[in-house]
């Protein structure tokens, strides 16, 4: 071990160059940006780092069950690996990650299993089969200290004691570099079908999506989609309407998907439902959620914001009045992805004043520097929830090594 870290990039193999290159920092008191492939290095304030550690060369899958849906992989495996592997067996990541890739400047898959797990963005299917979180069953990785911490397994099953893999999720590689999850996979969905309705107001929108989402029928997405937003899908027809796109989605085996989407048909008669996707074209609209196809090809700051959704049109509304804004409706107005103009603070002083007033919390995807040094790209933490968020990055990362400044200046 030297005294003093080697500063630059690494890209340790294993578990144990890592763990000693964490030593080696901890012993020069020398800061670390943490990342995988860099997909999502923009997003956030820049670290002040003395040296980056990168997990891309800690790849492969090292356990598939296909009979148990259990998948183990290194933290550095590209998505499209993992995807391509369960997708030879009929299986999927059920809570359909989010690509963040191309709207951040990146090609579509470039994202690696481990920055899935560390950032926790979910995908539309979240409100039917729960977020990243909900899917990892084990994690192994390098504390602050260089100590090799392993929590939870390959199964699910009540436990005693701190849930140490889930308090990683989305902890945006700030608490410890994991090098390795194990994930819980589900088979793939026979058949989809989605409802499509054209030019809704957003509150008769997020009405109909929340009335589709109180039936019994098993709904997997639902997201109304602005106009100007709609504009940018793949599929000409959805695209060429210029108006509103709300879409509701079922999956099931062929026979149940067909009863049930025709029962939801039925329960949504008086927003008067236009078109039916089958599943080639159902899966084709949904690949452009996921991968955000309506904000692509634009460099206008993009904000993820949480909130109620039956708060979410009035919310909109109220931002609307004052900057101009192209907005996408997810989990029924529960996510909103709203792209705003290049304003000097990218309009986060009129969102997060409208979500004082009704709740939620709202993250700064996509901006240029400038933009993000002036602004908090994360919601600021309410006191008590500070002192929390400290007391935790103490207990995994005492000497603040890991990804400094990344969610919050100052700490």
């Amino acid at each position: 071990m030297t005294a003093h870290m080697r500063l630059g990039f690494h890209a340790p193999q294993t578990e144990e160059e890592l763990s000693q290159i964490v030593l080696e920092a901890a012993e020069s008191r020398t800061p670390l940006e943490i990342m995988g492939k860099g997909t999502k290095r923009e997003l956030g304030h820049a670290v002040r780092a003395g040296a980056v550690v990168s997990t891309e060369n800690m790849k492969g899958i090292t356990l598939y069950e296909p009979t148990e849906l259990v998948m183990v992989a290194k933290c550095g495996t590209p998505l499209t690996e993992i995807e391509a592997a369960l997708a030879e067996n009929d299986q999927e990541l059920a809570c359909e990650p989010v690509d963040m890739a191309p709207v951040l400047g990146y090609g579509p898959g470039e994202g690696t299993v481990g920055g899935l797990v560390a950032t926790n963005i979910s995908g539309s299917r979240r409100i039917l089969k729960g977020a990243v979180r909900d899917h990892v069953l084990g994690v192994t990785a390098v504390n602050g200290r260089g100590e090799i911490i392993k929590s939870g397994g390959r199964v699910m099953k009540n436990v005693t004691g701190y849930d140490i893999a889930r308090t990683l999720v989305g902890s945006w590689g700030t608490l410890a570099v994991m090098c390795e999850v194990a994930l819980k996979v589900l088979p793939v969905q026979r058949e989809s079908r989605t409802l499509v309705f054209f030019g809704l107001t957003d509150f008769a929108a997020v009405e109909a999506l929340c009335l589709a989402m109180g039936t019994p029928y098993e709904v997997s997405g639902t997201v109304h989609l602005h106009g100007t937003v709609a504009a940018r899908l793949s599929d000409a027809d959805l695209a060429g309407k210029g108006r509103a796109v709300t879409a509701i989605r079922v999956e099931s085996f062929p026979a149940s998907a067909r009863y049930r989407t025709s029962r939801l048909r039925e329960a949504l008669l008086a927003y008067g439902p236009e078109l039916e996707l089958d599943t080639d074209r159902s899966q084709a609209f949904w690949k452009d959620v996921r991968a955000l196809k309506m904000f692509q090809g634009t460099k206008h700051p993009l904000w993820r914001v949480s909130t109620v959704p039956s708060k979410a049109a009035t919310l909109v509304g109220n931002l609307a009045r004052k900057v101009d804004v192209h907005v996408a409706y997810d989990w029924s107005g529960g996510l909103l992805w709203i792209e705003t103009p290049s304003l000097t603070d990218a309009a986060a002083v009129d969102i997060r004043r409208q979500l004082a007033e009704f709740g939620g919390h709202a993250t700064l995807i996509r901006a240029d520097a400038a933009i993000r040094n002036e602004t908090d790209v994360f919601q600021p933490l309410e006191p008590p929830h500070d002192v929390l968020a400290a007391k935790l990055k103490h207990a995994f990362d005492p000497l603040g090594l890991f990804n400094p400044g990344r969610l919050y200046r100052g700490q």
